[in-house]
């Protein structure tokens, strides 16, 4: 079964929070990386995403300790709705 991971990026406005972070976080973008699985079986390729996770703190943060989170992608398209930014940007 193949995997894919894709990394972006995603920008906040303003300080934000979702239920697997254990505190609010403040704006900036932030480095975010996506596995998904290869869906058998097709007669096309496709692929389930299977984990999403949020790199803290924020890229501009140099020299702070990284921490990654398994984060809902619904969640986070929905708190990045609410700060005004509907897609991640690919990089």
């Amino acid at each position: 079964m193949a995997i894919r991971t894709t990394e972006t990026t995603v920008t906040f406005t303003r300080p934000f929070t979702l239920t697997s972070l254990d505190r609010p976080q403040p704006a900036g973008t932030y480095r975010l990386v996506t596995d998904e699985e290869e869906i058998l079986g097709l007669s096309f390729l496709a692929f389930q995403r299977t984990a999403t996770m949020l790199h803290i703190p924020a890229i501009s943060s140099l020299g702070s300790p990284t921490q990654v989170f398994h984060v809902s992608s619904a969640e986070l398209a929905a708190a990045l709705e609410a700060d005004g930014q509907a897609q991640p940007q690919t990089r």
